[in-house]
């Protein structure tokens, strides 16, 4: 496991104030029952920041049939739907939502080619709201495998999440299990499937990128 570029700066500032705060706790505060319990708040804070910018080191499930999860946890949307923004026709889509215990860089689900990668501006609803995949702040990334074998991948920011980073540019050439990005700090995932694909996960399970088939291509 190693710690994600994006988090080096954010981590710097949590333990640069976290020693201010702890030294003025120290300095101002005569009760050391209380300074122990802001030590250990300041502890837990800087644990769990550590943790959020995690990167686990993991074999990837690879296989050419294989359309693995791009993100960490709990499966909360399986449904056909009409895709406006890209195919603009009918998809099965499968929404993943992180919470922020979860590991939150994103990876590539099949080897393939970046036909198209948009932000859009928006807001910040909570990523369990229906809309959030129309109004919040999110990207869109589509892989082609071959013709007829394209999904459209959607990080959607919520309520705690304030930035999408996503490397993905038109034209890129990838891999199975590369990174294409990371959110910060609680977000959603949406896939949208082509109809022939075959979902291979239920609502309410937990998936892990790079590991878990969310679906194969038929």
């Amino acid at each position: 496991m190693h710690i994600h570029k994006e988090g080096y700066k954010i981590i710097a500032v949590s333990v640069a104030i976290a020693l201010l705060l702890g030294w003025l706790s120290y300095i101002f505060i005569p009760f050391p029952a209380l300074q122990y319990i802001i030590y250990f708040g300041l502890f837990i804070y800087l644990l769990w920041t550590f943790r959020f910018f995690r990167v686990p080191h993991r074999s990837i499930n690879e296989n050419d049939n294989h359309i693995l999860a791009s993100a960490d946890g709990k499966v909360v949307t399986i449904e056909e739907v009409e895709e406006t923004e890209y195919f603009k026709g009918k998809r099965i889509q499968v929404s993943v939502f992180m919470s922020p215990f979860n590991v939150h860089v994103n990876w590539y689900p099949f080897d393939g080619a970046v036909t198209y990668s948009k932000y859009h501006p928006g807001k910040f609803l909570v990523a369990y709201h229906p809309k959030s995949s129309e109004l919040n702040e999110r990207t869109t990334i589509v892989l082609e495998k071959e013709a007829g074998k394209d999904i459209l991948i959607r990080q959607i920011a919520g309520i705690m999440a304030r930035r999408i980073i996503n490397y993905a540019k038109a034209g890129d050439q990838v891999k199975q299990g590369d990174e294409f990005g990371i959110i910060r700090f609680g977000s959603r995932v949406d896939f949208y499937l082509p109809l022939s694909a075959k979902v291979n996960v239920k609502l309410g399970d937990k998936v892990s990128a790079q590991q878990t088939v969310i679906a194969y291509f038929e």
